[in-house]
């Protein structure tokens, strides 16, 4: 894995896609600290909705709305 600087990255981002499209993966740094990754795009591979809904489950456990109701949630989003 390779690691460019950002101004690097902006100057030469064409030729950093058609790398990455070749299959290499290249970390975008700021200052020396990393800050973003060019990784080839894949399509995703397909979940069955029983692994969806077992992910939301274990998501949602242990957090809370603190204190509103769904009814308030809703109302405030009509409001923008």
């Amino acid at each position: 894995m390779e690691t460019v600087g950002s101004f690097e990255a902006k100057t030469h981002f064409s030729a950093l896609l058609e790398r990455v499209a070749k299959g290499e993966t290249i970390t975008i740094t700021k200052h020396g600290v990393p800050v973003a990754k060019l990784v080839p795009a894949n399509a995703p591979a397909k979940r069955s909705r029983e692994e969806v809904l077992r992910d939301l489950e274990e998501f949602g456990k242990g957090r809370s709305l603190g204190g509103l109701t769904f009814r308030q949630l809703i109302d405030e989003g009509r409001r923008f």
